[in-house]
């Protein structure tokens, strides 16, 4: 079987590794537990992932990357390509989280002078979202202001917002909200972590990875009713108006 284009798990990781540097075999292995994938097996227990196999697994790895879909979701995905039906162009709300910046950029705390050549945007509007806790500005050892290039995209979504008229100061209360919520998932992870989940609490790549997937799906559902309730409200505003 190996002979007719199938690869070992570890030579499969060493394929995709270029393209996705945080691939490890665990990794694979636990996408496997969670009914992603299903390779051949040898009568001794040795994985062979086929080539079908082996695009299954790079677009798994593609949708978390670039779309940032959490693991439910491309299960579904998936499910609904094995019985032929098309792709949802549905992307939910967790997928709409901000696009990572580039990692040398990310990586460094960059003077806010500079933010309307790297940002695009002023260093003023830079300076309110700072004072309304959006974001977090650092002083250099010459007592410069600094930004951290991670919050990048998150700036650049905030200056889209004042096109609707939404400014920094109008966004005090999700972050006096995510302040509150931050504790109400590391309370629940704790409690999957002991009861619902079985996992250990021990620092190991893989429950890591459970850890990660599991705080996902709670955003999703979490995001769900918010953005429901949201809903309901705005409407039931506009219906009072008769609009």
């Amino acid at each position: 079987m190996a002979d007719a284009g199938y690869l070992t798990i570890g030579k499969v990781v060493k394929r995709l590794q270029e393209r996705y540097p945080d691939l490890s075999v665990s990794k694979v292995r636990y996408l496997e537990d969670e009914g992603l994938l299903d390779p051949a097996r040898t009568p001794s227990g040795y994985r062979l992932y086929s080539q079908r196999d082996i695009r299954r697994l790079e677009k798994v790895l593609y949708l978390q990357k670039n779309r940032f879909l959490p693991l439910s979701v491309i299960k579904e995905e998936l499910e609904r390509e094995d019985q032929g039906l098309p792709a949802t162009d549905v992307v939910p709300e967790t997928a709409l989280r901000l696009p990572p910046e580039d990692e040398e950029v990310a990586n460094k705390l960059h003077p806010i002078d500079r933010m309307p050549e790297l940002v695009g945007t002023s260093v003023s509007f830079v300076r309110q979202l700072s004072e309304a806790g959006v974001i977090q500005l650092h002083r250099s050892p010459h007592g410069r202001d600094l930004v951290d290039g991670h919050d990048f995209p998150l700036i650049r979504v905030c200056d889209e917002l004042r096109h609707f008229g939404i400014e920094p100061r109008n966004l005090r209360q999700y972050v006096m909200a995510a302040n509150r919520e931050a504790g109400m998932f590391e309370q629940a992870l704790v409690i999957y972590a002991k009861k619902g989940g079985g996992v250990e609490l021990e620092a190991t790549e893989e429950n890591r990875e459970r850890f990660d997937a599991a705080f996902s799906r709670m955003l999703s559902l979490t995001t769900s009713v918010r953005n429901e309730l949201i809903t309901r409200r705005v409407r039931e505003s506009f219906k009072d108006m008769g609009a």
